[in-house]
């Protein structure tokens, strides 16, 4: 088989995605936001529970206090596709330990990033479990 210049087109815009991806985590972890904010084109976080952070102020108060919460709250990649639309989906397990706790916890979750045609994100979705076709082409985040 040979590679046509749309499978080529196709395979280095999902090796930006997943670098880019990469870069979002990463940068979390070590908890620099301007590195982890410039991922993003519109920042926006879709939680399970039906919450919405839309926008630059209220996604860095969004990290903000999820860090205040559990300073050390880190997340490992499990795994990471690149779906047929063009996301990214990512199994991940994400781990911390409560301030003022001694034990800490740790959640696996799925997140699935859109991009606009520059390759940066414009929406990161939670779920708990993993989601369906219709929930990685663009359905809500919230799994209950």
């Amino acid at each position: 088989m040979t590679a046509t210049p749309e499978m080529l087109a196709r395979s280095e815009r999902a090796v930006r995605r997943a670098l880019v991806t990469l870069e979002h985590m990463n940068s979390e972890n070590t908890q620099e936001w301007d590195r982890t904010m410039a991922t993003f084109s519109h920042a926006r976080y879709e939680l399970p529970d039906g919450t919405v952070h839309d926008g630059r102020d209220d996604v860095m108060a969004y990290w903000l206090a999820g860090r205040t919460a559990v300073p050390d709250q880190r997340n490992e990649l499990i795994s990471l596709e690149i779906c047929d639309g063009g996301q990214v989906l990512l199994h991940f397990a994400l781990r911390g330990t409560p301030a003022g706790r001694d034990r800490g916890f740790e959640h696996r979750l799925f997140a699935v990033f859109d991009f606009d045609d520059d390759d940066l994100m414009t929406n990161e979705r939670v779920y708990l479990e993993r989601p369906d076709a219709e929930q990685i082409a663009g359905g809500r985040a919230v799994t209950g």
